[in-house]
């Protein structure tokens, strides 16, 4: 969700904000995620894991990836580090393709529907 906000992808914020909800996540943390630096909200995990898609979300302006880099390395494994990196990687392709395409109506999702 945080790439999607940085990103603005309506479809993709809405479409994650309903499955988070519809996994148990709170309203609070999702209402604080833009902020999420200023809230006590977040694990150590969580907060690596926003910091890294921060940095690689906005690579352009900044190219400041390696401290995100050892932030989020002190709490994942390395296998962890590359699945979430990739992670990030993929979120951000949806959002392009997604916000590009306009093909998918933000409002349209449906938790458990099939997308097919």
């Amino acid at each position: 969700m945080r790439a999607s906000q940085i990103n603005g992808c309506a479809y993709c914020l809405d479409m994650h904000s309903k499955d988070a909800r519809a996994a148990g996540e709170t309203e609070q943390r999702l209402y604080t995620l833009s902020a999420w630096r200023e809230t006590p909200f977040f694990t150590a995990r969580e907060r690596g894991a926003l910091a890294l898609t921060e940095a690689v979300t906005l690579i352009a302006e900044s190219h400041a990836l390696e401290s995100a880099i050892e932030e989020a390395a002190a709490v994942f494994s390395s296998d962890e580090l590359g699945k979430l990196v990739y992670a990030i990687i993929e979120i951000n392709a949806w959002n392009r393709l997604a916000i590009t395409t306009g093909a998918f109506e933000p409002g349209s999702y449906e938790p458990g529907r099939s997308r097919a």
